[in-house]
């Protein structure tokens, strides 16, 4: 009998289906900018903070591919520009959306982006209006830099028909600001993107001034008044006005709670590590990290419940 009730038992335990992993697809961007090494480093930080999962990294053209890849169910975590968002979100479709994305979720307000316009020194462009006639890089089409650059351009009264627009992705524009076959490039990210680094290294640059009025004039709130400090560039011996955009992490309703709750915990437990792979992240401000232009992930939402930051 106890031999019955042992296989018995023993038949049962191996029917039931084992654990199922969670998989866990993190949308970055292009690999020379900000995105990708955060990513890279939350995929560390997941790998070890949510059980059965399988984590891994996708490179894509950042903000507005990887929200349509959310909406898809073909991601589970991206990052992404605030005005992007609020675009996603609304559906813009000359912002790139065919219609309001809304399964999105957000899991945290992360750091800011700075609107950097970084031109060659012998190019002779020191301000925004210095732009008319030179060839200008303003990233991939449609990604969240790109629609940066259309909104502070055209805040500034200048149209893209008054450059030599290139549609290219941070690396490839140092590689042809390096060869002189660029002017200038405008590049959406945090303070001390490698590709600004990487170019400034070599080449002496300009870092050219977004006034505040330019600003103003977006009729934006996502873009706020900010600062590119003096010698975050070799050359650049002085603070600089500029832009800013606040970044997210966002998710979308097919996340269970337990998952969305888990990234939202281990994001926050392990900011020296995020601080680590890139200096960016150490503008992430955990009493702004539930400000959001769209509904929170209920996951998230009880972390922020449990520290205190909603009530």
């Amino acid at each position: 009998m106890k031999k019955f009730a042992l296989a018995a038992a023993l038949t049962v335990a191996m029917a039931l289906p084992a654990q199922a992993e969670q998989f866990v697809n993190i949308l970055t961007g292009g690999t020379s900018g900000v995105y990708y090494p955060m990513g890279n480093a939350l995929s560390s930080i997941y790998g070890k903070a949510i059980p059965e999962s399988r984590v891994t990294v996708q490179a894509t053209k950042a903000s507005v591919e990887n929200l349509n890849l959310l909406q898809a169910g073909r991601g589970e975590l991206a990052f992404t520009l605030g005005d992007s968002l609020t675009q996603a979100w609304e559906g813009v479709e000359e912002a790139g959306y065919k219609a309001p994305l809304k399964k999105l979720r957000t899991i945290a307000a992360i750091y800011p982006n700075y609107i950097q316009i970084v031109a060659t020194a012998d190019s002779g462009i020191k301000t925004l209006a210095d732009l008319k006639g030179k060839r200008v890089s303003v990233g991939a089409p449609k990604s969240g830099t790109e629609l940066n650059a259309r909104a502070i351009f055209k805040a500034a009264g200048l149209t893209y028909a008054d450059m030599k627009v290139q549609y290219l992705p941070f690396g490839e524009s140092v590689e042809l600001l390096k060869n002189k076959q660029l002017d200038a490039t405008l590049q959406s990210a945090g303070l001390g993107v490698s590709s600004l680094r990487d170019l400034a290294s070599g080449e002496d640059i300009v870092v050219v001034p977004i006034p505040a009025d330019v600003i103003a004039k977006t009729n934006d709130p996502a873009y706020v008044t900010s600062m590119v400090p003096a010698n975050t560039y070799r050359g650049q011996t002085t603070d600089v006005p500029t832009a800013a955009v606040r970044n997210f992490l966002v998710t979308h309703d097919g996340v269970n709670d337990a998952t969305a709750y888990a990234m939202t915990k281990a994001l926050f437990a392990n900011l020296p590590e995020l601080h680590s792979a890139h200096s960016a992240a150490k503008e992430i401000v955990p009493d702004q990290a539930a400000k959001s232009p769209i509904p929170l992930h209920p996951g998230a939402e009880k972390y922020y419940r449990e520290v205190g930051l909603l009530k």
